[in-house]
């Protein structure tokens, strides 16, 4: 190809650089080509001096590394950098074709970066290219683990001489990158510190920890899609998310569960979606939509779920970690967006089970994650539309009659091969959130409202549920009883009583 690859850029994609330099690896490609996806989270860029470091999404090389100014260079530079990219990986072979990938992954054909642009052309099109097996001794893994999460169990390809330890398939393959972040949380054991954390509790505290956060992280989840449901429904809710990791997921598994978060049928039909669908809005005078996010088309469904089940499968038996495993498969849950609705609430439930079935979380033991992405909702909501908002370039589609959209292009790989790292640091960062501040202020809650329980039945032998009113009474007008709980639910208090328990209410929970 008579192309300049190695471009010399200030700015890129709207984003400057931290200094002039020469582009290199995917970005270069996409540029180059100008391949059909976003650029990558961080862009590789030569100095013109010795030194290197990251900034503000860019990742500087020193000028002592040289990139011949060819495609084949380019990818070795990628692959050996900046990791697999399965999307930009995916849109060069679709631009290529078959006679130009071999010309390319034949340039030094028992290579290590060869063999694995050879392997991934015939893994992700399914086409066979016309090149004979290999009959070298060695074998090399596909994933550089020091860059990318790998599987620990891998699959050799004889006529690669690829061991194949990519945690996907075809059909659904997102991928993590290490990065400083992600090795500090590991090396946080925050399983582990769950497990003695909530084991030195006192049965009957756990079993009733338990129950209130289940509920709470229903209520959590509602609220994050801006819902506020009766207690009967948020309290069936919380039963489900209670299961999680019992039931073997599968397409009925979650048809089942949209209907327990619907209720409803009358209006939203169950299961996956026949139409189109996106996240937004629509303009209140045309009522023409505005979406944020463009869901996966409805004839590319069955396929991305059926990828999505598989993976999840996988993962679940070949020692890849359990959060990273979440978040791949509960964010491309949210973003194939497969229902009309319940889709929010879905993928976050598919955290609990993923970390329940995978042995994250002690049996019973449900983390109010919602909660936790609840606290964090502005971060939560940055994170959806960095993935979502820089889609929507490449997507097209139209207005259907009834004010949906219709995508008019193939969109399936963008669901499929996409860079999972910061929805991983999310998930951590919301589950040591849990571990470290919002499951101890429950049991620290629970031990307080048992000591004013207890001080109330001992001191005027009031039921369960007059102490349970009378604390909520409390909570809610700042420590003291109100004038109408004083002259109804109260009455009987004399002025002295009322003063002694709005005293103790100081003492427990202050």
């Amino acid at each position: 190809m008579s192309l300049t690859f190695s471009k010399r850029v200030s700015i890129l994609d709207g984003r400057k650089a931290p200094e002039e330099g020469t582009l290199a690896g995917y970005a270069a490609i996409i540029n180059a080509l100008r391949l059909p996806v976003p650029m990558p989270a961080r862009i590789a860029l030569i100095s013109d001096r010795r030194r290197a470091y990251s900034a503000d999404g860019w990742q500087v090389y020193p000028n002592n590394i040289n990139v011949a100014d060819t495609l084949y260079h380019h990818l070795v530079f990628a692959l050996k950098y900046e990791g697999i990219h399965l999307l930009v990986i995916r849109k060069l072979f679709t631009a290529l074709g078959p006679e130009e990938a071999t010309a390319l992954v034949t340039i030094e054909p028992t290579g290590i970066y060869s063999r694995r642009l050879w392997f991934l052309f015939e893994w992700l099109t399914g086409h066979r290219l016309p090149i004979p097996d290999l009959t070298i001794k060695n074998y090399v893994p596909l994933i550089d683990d020091k860059i990318q999460y790998a599987t620990t169990r891998s699959i050799p390809s004889p006529r690669h001489r690829i061991r194949n330890n990519l945690p996907g398939t075809p059909a659904f393959c997102p991928l993590v990158y290490r990065t400083k972040t992600l090795d500090d949380f590991m090396a946080e054991q925050l399983d582990q510190e769950t497990t003695q954390t909530l084991y030195a509790l006192h049965p009957d505290v756990l079993r009733r920890t338990s129950a209130f956060l289940m509920l709470k992280d229903s209520q959590a989840s509602f609220r994050i899609e801006k819902e506020s449901p009766p207690l009967t429904r948020a309290a069936r809710w919380g039963r489900a998310i209670g299961e999680a990791g019992r039931y073997e997921l599968s397409h009925d598994e979650f048809v089942r569960l949209q209907q327990i978060i619907i209720s409803d049928n009358r209006f939203i039909a169950p299961g996956y979606r026949t139409a189109g669908g996106f996240v937004g809005s629509h303009d209140r005078e045309t009522g023409e939509p505005i979406p944020d996010h463009l869901s996966a088309r409805p004839e590319d469904l069955p396929d991305l779920m059926d990828g999505l089940l598989d993976m999840y499968r996988h993962l679940a038996q070949s020692g890849y970690p359990p959060v990273p495993t979440a978040a791949a498969i509960a964010f491309g849950f949210v973003f194939i967006h497969p229902f009309a609705d319940g889709n929010g609430r879905l993928h976050r439930y598919l955290i609990h089970h993923v970390l329940s079935s995978m042995g994250f979380a002690p049996p019973g033991i449900i983390f109010p994650v919602s909660s936790a992405i609840l606290i964090r909702h502005e971060e939560y909501r940055r994170l959806l539309e960095a993935w979502s908002h820089p889609l929507l370039d490449f997507i097209d589609w139209e207005e259907t009659p009834d004010h949906n959209v219709r995508v008019l292009n193939e969109t399936a790989d963008y669901y499929r091969y996409f860079d999972a790292t910061p929805f991983t640091e999310f998930l951590f960062a919301c589950i040591r959130d849990t571990i470290r501040q919002i499951i101890p202020a429950e049991v620290d809650y629970l031990r307080r409202f048992d000591a004013m329980s207890a001080w109330l039945k001992d001191t005027l032998t009031m039921p369960d549920p007059s102490i349970a009113l009378l604390i909520r009474f409390l909570e809610r007008n700042g420590g003291t009883l109100s004038r109408r709980a004083r002259e109804k639910e109260f009455a009987a208090l004399t002025d002295k009583e009322a003063r002694e328990i709005e005293q103790k209410f100081k003492e427990f929970f202050t």
